[in-house]
């Protein structure tokens, strides 16, 4: 778990109507919020930046800002915690490295046990053959 800081004033939060059906509290109160992170501009060193740029994810966009929309509760608090989650999940990610994958061999007691059960499935097959009944 890899620590970081982000400071509020690259953060862009900004509260906006929710969408879909949910009564007159959706029509008359802007309570989703808005999160915007210039990736570009932050203060994230700088192989962060660049695994958070390479990421494959629909909230970034092409010139480097990450957008995340929440409005799952129904007050602009819940929502402003819920998007800060997000983009910490996110950066989270972006800061795991995977390691490297070692190639190996299968053992040469697993090749033989292999080739051994092949040659017994295969004996047993040629078992279940027409029966000749010679007179």
């Amino acid at each position: 778990m890899t620590i970081f800081h982000i400071p509020t004033d690259e953060v862009e939060l900004t509260a906006v109507r929710s969408q879909g059906p949910g009564g007159q509290n959706v029509n008359k109160v802007s309570s989703a919020i808005q999160l915007r992170f210039d990736v570009g501009a932050s203060s994230l060193p700088p192989e962060l930046k660049e695994r958070v740029l390479a990421l494959r994810d629909h909230r970034l966009t092409k010139g480097g800002v990450v957008v995340i929309k929440s409005q799952e509760h129904r007050s602009q608090d819940m929502n402003r915690m819920a998007a800060l989650l997000r983009l910490h999940d996110l950066l989270e990610l972006a800061a795991l490295v995977q390691k490297p994958r070692k190639p190996t061999r299968p053992t040469r007691s697993s090749q033989v046990k292999r080739v051994e059960s092949k040659v017994k499935r295969g004996q047993t097959k040629a078992l279940r053959g027409k029966a000749s009944f010679s007179d």
